[in-house]
């Protein structure tokens, strides 16, 4: 079986699945910490009504079966927990079927997240470490050498988020044949970096030098990827390095170190691990890799072809298991960045006519019960948050909310928090560029502004309204550029914004109930 395994490829092996271990306990840190207000019982895309309504067999997962707040945070600190132990080596110090077992409990455990998550979880990023975590189950552990044909399937996986990448920017945006796509790159991006602000005011030569060096990286090298070592192993490397600068640059959850990571594990036998591993497989380990061998390459026809097309999509899964997807990223560039600012207030109301704000109605604050009517009524259709621009004082004191990631404050200097995912900045970028992005969920967001929902407030940096809930809020949007060097030094500030419109006037909650226990209908 000298044709099955390759004792060269052990120190790429081993950096390969430390640095995946790493990404996946990010990973269900990430969905421990947010998920009660983005998917929870009383999210804003509750599980328990997405799976009421899409069977398991479009999105198989263990919350298909059994759902509650607590056991999905059981579910996803234990995997947090085992992700820990393996990147510490647990695996590799077992027998190899109890390895696989480990590497396939990870895959299992975020599968089932990833199938419910929705929206939140509709990136790119999500079915490539599912891509990846599967074929790591394969990959064998300290006991035996590593399997070519997965080391293989590792390379033809870093070619299809590479080569995809290239492609779409190519077949996307002109700014990218024309070399001037980083003009505004880094000062538009979903969410910039701390030394975001510095690459975008490198001279304008060096951004085309940017892009004709990033076509290199995704166009040229991905090929030599399947050629012989150690030109393989050097393309590789080369590939790391650009990843590096994306790193350097901006925040894209785990999108760039789980590329590295792929790169890594092509390294093959540029360096050693020291003592090599037997090189004989079980039987049964060697049926089970060709057997997953085939099935990725008989998988693999629509991601190839969709590489082919002029159609191409990126960041597709084309089965609810996500073992071979289509990838790719900005294949259009913004040359614009507009934020959504929101404001509340806890000014009263005036003028003839007004309503009292709901929380004041009956004397009580709002609670569970108030949030779970709201919801219902939601989901039936009926209003939740009422239009209040003509009852607003005008000049309410409004008050802005502060977010992690997303660009507030202008002299809030960007923060570094990939691979950390922050789920909500993200997708109000998406929302800033087309209010559609956010008809699933936006109001429900307000709506838990308005009651000060904790886990809600859980995901945001700074909350004006601490000892109360605002009466009102609203929604803005913003143009922000970063400032000049000059505007830096005058002002402090590394954004400057101007107002553009309004996304959403000022709203109010609906009256809910005088009982907590509403009646049926309600």
């Amino acid at each position: 079986m000298d044709w099955f395994t390759d004792t060269d490829y052990g120190l790429g092996r081993l950096i390969f699945q430390r640095m995946l271990a790493v990404l996946y306990l990010t990973a269900f840190v990430a969905a421990a910490r947010q998920f009660r207000a983005l998917i929870g019982a009383r999210g804003m895309l509750p599980v328990p009504e997405f799976v009421a309504r899409v069977p398991f067999r479009a999105a198989p997962s263990v919350f298909q079966l059994r759902y509650s707040d607590r056991f999905f945070a059981a579910w996803t600190w234990c995997g947090a927990l085992l992700a820990a132990a393996v990147a510490a080596g647990a695996a590799d110090a077992v027998p190899l079927w109890a390895s696989m077992v480990m590497w396939a409990a990870l895959w299992v455990m975020y599968l089932s997240v990833v199938n419910v998550g929705q929206t939140w979880y509709g990136f790119g990023w999500e079915s490539l470490l599912l891509e990846a975590g599967f074929l790591a189950v394969f990959l064998g552990n300290a006991t035996i050498a590593p399997p070519v044909l997965v080391m293989w399937l590792l390379r033809w996986l870093l070619f299809r988020v590479e080569f995809g990448a290239g492609l779409i920017k190519m077949r996307g945006d002109r700014c990218w044949r024309d070399l001037t796509c980083l003009y505004y790159h880094h000062e538009t991006q979903p969410m910039p970096g701390p030394l975001s602000w510095f690459f975008h005011h490198l001279p304008k030569p060096l951004h085309r030098a940017e892009v004709a060096a990033n076509h290199v990286a995704q166009l040229g090298l991905p090929v030599l990827l399947f050629t012989p070592q150690p030109v393989a192993g050097w393309a590789a490397l080369a590939m790391a390095a650009t990843q590096l600068w994306l790193v350097f640059s901006g925040n894209f959850a785990w999108l760039n170190w789980l590329t590295i990571a792929l790169a890594l594990s092509a390294i093959g036998p540029l360096w050693t691990a020291g003592p090599q591993a037997p090189a004989s497989p079980p039987v049964w380990f060697t049926v089970l890799v060709i057997a997953v061998t085939a099935l990725v390459a008989a998988l693999s026809y629509r991601p190839a072809r969709n590489l082919l097309t002029r159609q191409q999509r990126m960041n597709t899964s084309y089965e609810p298991l996500h073992l071979v997807n289509s990838y790719g990223a900005f294949g259009s560039i913004t040359r614009v960045r507009r934020e959504i600012v929101i404001e509340g207030t806890t000014d009263a109301a005036t003028g003839p006519g007004t309503v009292r704000p709901a929380h004041e109605l009956h004397g009580e604050p709002l609670d569970r019960h108030h949030v779970d009517w709201y919801r219902r009524r939601s989901g039936q259709g009926r209003p939740v948050l009422e239009r209040a621009d003509r009852e607003v004082p005008a000049d309410a004191g409004w008050q802005e909310y502060g977010f992690h990631g997303k660009p507030d404050d202008p002299r809030r200097w960007p923060r570094q928090f990939a691979p950390f995912h922050l789920r909500l900045d993200w997708l109000l970028w998406f929302v800033a560029l087309s209010p559609a992005y956010g008809l699933p969920w936006f109001e429900g967001f307000l709506l838990r502004l308005l009651l000060n929902d904790r886990d809600t407030l859980g995901l945001l940096r700074h909350n004006p309204f601490p000892d109360r809930p605002p009466r009102y809020v609203r929604a803005r949007v913003f143009r922000y550029r970063f400032t000049t060097w000059r505007e830096l030094r005058e002002t402090g500030a590394c954004w400057h914004r101007e107002y553009v419109r309004e996304l959403l006037p000022p709203v109010r909650l609906t009256a809910p109930p005088v009982s907590r226990t509403p009646a049926s209908g309600e």
